[in-house]
């Protein structure tokens, strides 16, 4: 064999190697916390824990206001903790709505080794205890970026009262094929998360709302989304937006306004 050949192979599969293994590094950005850290906000709030198996125990913030409308469950993004983004609870119990934000398995206080059915089922754990206090009909699921997978499994098995995804994919997969387009990566990636395999079960009315302007995860991601069942879901362009600056633009706000006081 060419020798020039088989050192493409050889590296080619040691690239392969590589990605299997450290891949959660390039997924997964968390801020950990210590298991004493205290937080603290001006607005009234608990911080929740649910264990959910021996050695699993997931951490959550739950701002409270009086006579809330509903609860809004909060899926964030792949990067910090709960204790950043938490101050996106604001744009929701203005609205006198409460707000539950959680950490996933690694993130902040929460603990647990991550894999996709085990992070999902931890989700799912969540939802059930707090539909078991608010009911379905006053839960309302938000999913940011890397949330919206989440938010739209949840969605997919239960009868919340809407399910908003902000800046969503389509396919986790094809987000990393944009790029890692050389690999095979239906059989290298461990985490699919397929928003789009989900969304089709998804009885409630889905709002999707996303900046045209995304480099990260381009807006067609949620047109095709949209195109999948466009009589139950809603999609809505912040012109100029971009991935991480949706809440700067005054139409995010006043779209969020309109969705939990229609």
């Amino acid at each position: 064999m060419n020798p020039t050949l088989l050192y493409i192979i050889v590296g080619y599969a040691l690239l392969m190697i590589i990605v299997y293994l450290v891949q959660e590094r390039f997924i997964f950005k968390p801020e950990k916390l210590r298991q004493d850290f205290q937080y603290k906000y001006d607005t009234p709030f608990k911080e929740l824990f649910f264990d959910i198996e021996p050695g699993v125990r997931i951490n959550g913030l739950h701002f409270t206001v009086e006579k809330p409308l509903g609860l809004i469950l909060y899926f964030h993004g792949n990067s910090r903790s709960i204790k950043g983004w938490a101050k996106y609870a604001k744009d929701f119990f203005r609205y006198k709505y409460d707000v539950v934000l959680v950490d996933y398995r690694g993130f902040g206080k929460s603990t647990g080794k991550r894999t996709e059915v085990d992070m999902l089922n931890d989700m799912q754990f969540v939802y059930t205890r707090l539909a078991e206090q608010y009911g379905e009909q006053h839960l309302i699921v938000y999913g940011r970026s890397l949330g919206s997978g989440f938010a739209t499994k949840v969605a997919s098995d239960n009868h919340p009262r809407y399910l908003i995804l902000d800046a969503p994919y389509f396919s986790f997969k094809k987000v990393v094929e944009r790029f890692l387009p050389i690999l095979p990566l239906r059989f290298l990636l461990r985490f699919q998360l397929r928003t789009d395999t989900w969304i089709k079960k998804v009885t409630c009315h889905t709002y999707i709302i996303h900046g045209t302007k995304d480099w990260l995860i381009p807006i067609s991601n949620s047109e095709q989304l949209q195109a999948l069942n466009p009589k139950r879901i809603t999609l809505i362009r912040i012109h100029g937006g971009r991935h991480n600056n949706l809440p700067m633009f005054n139409e995010y706000h006043n779209f969020i306004r309109n969705i939990l006081l229609e």
